[in-house]
């Protein structure tokens, strides 16, 4: 549903063009030469730049396409989607980051073996390489509905273009170039989220007899959303980011333990204003746009700017697509050569790095299998969040309940909830109950008991 001029598409790609090969190069120029330097950038990133890392890593385009679309049929509360993280890198800074740095593991699921040994690293692993790649679906899905408003293209073609360039842009740097390029892609994501709310306010003031008016639920504190999904938010997001590993990698990168507190307090900060404006925008577009697919609630603003203003906003949006392959990506690719290509092959440090590029590749284009999918953007994403929300429950049971320290269990919990959590979503929550309580409940539910059949066995 593209309503752009082709001569103004034409403009607008020959720009994001320019920027991508710039980037490309830049990534090229600051990228390290060793394994260290790909997956960890030699741990010596400023905290600051790890902060807007962290930040605009979590919230990349499935935040920006999804709280608007959420926004567009149910109220400003959607904007609680995007808040939740500031919640979740508040909680995190405070109780979490410095424990987990301390371990001197850049994986969480390195980590997790600390405390409970091989087999449940080896599980932690896949779940979170799955969650991951759900994650890279999602960013795929909503970057495409950006580049299908600039080029009119249908999306799996426009997945498979997004698919393209960002692999190749991704598996170029690594850790080291990525934490630079951040700041330029987190700079242009600003400014376009900027621009689409200033724009979507000046067609509501100028087309203010128009608009048509919407249910009181749109500008209350919960909408139409509710406090019980508001708060699953909270939940999976705390719990997603004291489990994502890209997250603990970016921690990991910086001088010290102290740095990474720091690095995660800015981060929250920095969400705020953030969310603000997306809450706003899916709003405005309700009204001014009643009847487009709520997919493009935030898209479809591009073909009401002149052709500066849209640049900037294409470029911004293409470079948070950009910043989420990254770091889904880097995270999958850490996992897979970290937790299994290193420990069974052993490779030396040029080949393990060679080796560790053609597995980025091959983990940019896996995402494409299932690109005639549709789904709720804001919906898989948070599916993907509560899939990890179980390897924080797990971990954080290990670093500050020691008795809870049994790897049998600890399994069972990691399995079983991964299992459950998936039909729960893939049946569209039953009895209205989340699928995110479900990630929550289960691994807590059966730590307990697995923790109170211990003491049985002690007493006996």
């Amino acid at each position: 549903m593209s309503i752009m001029n082709p001569k103004m598409s034409i403009i607008i790609l020959a720009v994001v063009v320019i920027y991508i090969v710039i980037t490309s190069y830049l990534s090229y120029k600051w990228s390290g030469h060793s394994n260290s330097d790909f997956m960890q950038g030699g741990k010596g990133i400023p905290y600051f730049v790890v902060a807007v890392m962290l930040f605009s890593n979590y919230n990349g385009i499935m935040a920006v396409i999804g709280t608007a679309q959420r926004a567009y049929t149910s109220g400003f509360a959607a904007a609680w989607s995007v808040f939740a993280a500031a919640i979740g890198f508040f909680l995190y800074g405070m109780f979490f980051v410095k424990r987990l740095y301390k371990t001197g593991s850049f994986t969480i699921s390195g980590a997790v073996k600390q405390k409970y040994g091989r087999s449940t690293q080896i599980i932690v692993s896949l779940i979170m390489i799955y969650a991951m790649l759900m994650l890279n679906l999602n960013t795929y899905f909503s970057g495409a509905s950006v580049l299908h408003e600039i080029l009119g293209t249908n999306l799996p073609i426009s997945m498979i273009i997004i698919a393209v360039v960002s692999t190749i842009y991704f598996s170029i740097g690594g850790m080291k170039s990525v934490a630079k390029t951040t700041m330029i892609h987190t700079f242009f994501k600003y400014c376009a989220v900027l621009i689409v709310l200033a724009v979507a306010l000046v067609l509501s003031h100028n087309a203010s007899g128009e608009m048509i008016k919407l249910p009181s639920y749109y500008y209350s504190i919960t909408g139409k959303v509710g406090w019980g999904t508001i708060i699953g938010w909270i939940l999976t997001s705390t719990g997603a980011i004291f489990s994502t590993q890209f997250i603990a990698q970016a921690i990991a990168s910086t001088p010290s333990a102290k740095d990474a507190q720091k690095a995660s307090f800015w981060a929250a900060f920095l969400v705020i204003p953030f969310g603000i404006g997306l809450g706003l925008i899916g709003v405005y577009a309700k009204m001014l746009f009643p009847h487009i697919n709520p997919l493009y609630a935030l898209p479809v603003f591009l073909g009401h700017m002149n052709v500066a203003l849209a640049s900037i906003t294409a470029i911004g949006l293409l470079a948070s697509v950009f910043i989420g392959v990254s770091a889904c990506s880097l995270a999958i690719v850490a996992l897979v050569v970290d937790d299994f290509y290193v420990p069974h092959w052993k490779p030396e440090e040029h080949t393990q790095l060679k080796v560790t590029k053609i597995i980025s590749v091959i983990v940019g284009f896996l995402p494409l299998i299932f690109m005639f999918m549709s789904p709720n953007i804001l919906a898989l994403s948070f599916f993907a969040k509560a899939l990890r929300v179980s390897i924080a429950i797990v971990a954080v049971l290990a670093f500050y309940l020691p008795s809870f320290r049994n790897t049998t269990v600890a399994n069972i919990a990691l399995i079983g909830t991964t299992i459950l959590t998936t039909v729960w979503y893939l049946l569209g929550d039953p009895f209205g109950i989340n699928d995110t309580y479900i990630a929550i409940f289960t691994p807590l539910i059966v730590m307990l008991i697995g923790r109170l059949f211990n003491k049985k066995e002690k007493v006996v």
